[in-house]
């Protein structure tokens, strides 16, 4: 990793990235309605491959444990920085990330139960709940705000999806248009989810806004098999407004349905030392 000069960032932003990355949360955009022509009779409820596709990236990197180990890469023209996580997750309420390193924010901790979060500050010794006014804010320096990481949907249930032909369709690739169901509190209009067709693993979602614009991409790759499980190990965020900058999380190991210690996701250990 190169020494590049970085702007400090603030330990009282931090939040637990991995809760959007976890379990693909707020899926929602796509292109504009002239980028995609939806084909028929293909609705989650009703089309067996849709209902295939949407279980296995619903259940990609989900389970009722898990434990893991990853990397944060955010990139900007003027700086970069690299943060090592360790994360715990039991089901979809509750989740424990912890900063191993850099050494500067090393010990600051998330806990989240449901929609509930709390960030402890090694330095200050302080526990701070997050308040509704610091949603939308950026997590330290990325591409994820904080808003990001308390959306908790899922395909199955919280959007409407059918399969798309987009004009430049790739050989190998399915496509998904991904739109929230009525009164869902979601940022993005649609979403469009390119799938390998061997075997339903995302390739990449792209984000739109209300007016049909693309706002930020994601991409996977480097599928690796962990434990019973193959999932892609990197994802790439993009922001299309911000030129030069780019999230890059990697899954450096995770475990699924291991046992935990039944105190992980209190507070007591929100503030224990390393």
């Amino acid at each position: 990793m190169r020494a590049t000069p970085h702007r400090p960032l603030p330990p009282a932003r931090f939040l637990a990235l991995v809760l959007l990355l976890l379990p693909l949360a707020g899926l929602p955009a796509a292109p504009g309605p002239q980028a995609a022509q939806t084909l028929p009779a293909s609705s989650a409820r009703q089309d067996p491959q849709v209902q295939r596709i949407i279980r296995t990236i619903d259940e990609m990197y989900r389970s009722r444990t898990s434990r893991a180990r990853m990397e944060m890469n955010v990139v900007t023209p003027q700086w970069e920085r690299t943060l090592t996580l360790e994360v715990w997750t039991q089901g979809m309420d509750k989740t424990f990330v912890r900063i191993l390193q850099p050494k500067k924010e090393r010990g600051v901790a998330t806990l989240r139960l449901k929609n509930e979060m709390w960030n402890y500050l090694p330095n200050t010794n302080k526990v701070i709940k997050i308040p509704p006014s610091m949603m939308m804010g950026s997590w330290m320096g990325s591409d994820f705000t904080n808003d990001d990481l308390v959306k908790e949907y899922n395909l199955k249930d919280d959007y409407t999806v059918t399969l798309t032909a987009p004009p430049d369709a790739e050989a190998g690739l399915l496509y998904l248009e991904c739109r929230p169901r009525p009164g869902l509190p979601v940022v993005w209009d649609r979403v469009l989810v390119a799938v390998r067709a061997e075997d339903d693993l995302p390739v990449w979602q792209k984000f739109f806004d209300e007016k049909g614009k693309l706002m930020r991409t994601m991409n996977f790759r480097d599928i690796r098999t962990f434990g019973s499980k193959k999932i892609p190990s990197v994802m790439e965020l993009i922001p299309q407004s911000k030129a030069g900058q780019k999230t890059v999380v990697r899954f450096l190991d995770i475990s699924f349905d291991v046992k935990l210690a039944d105190d992980v996701f209190t507070m007591r250990n929100l503030s224990r030392p390393l």
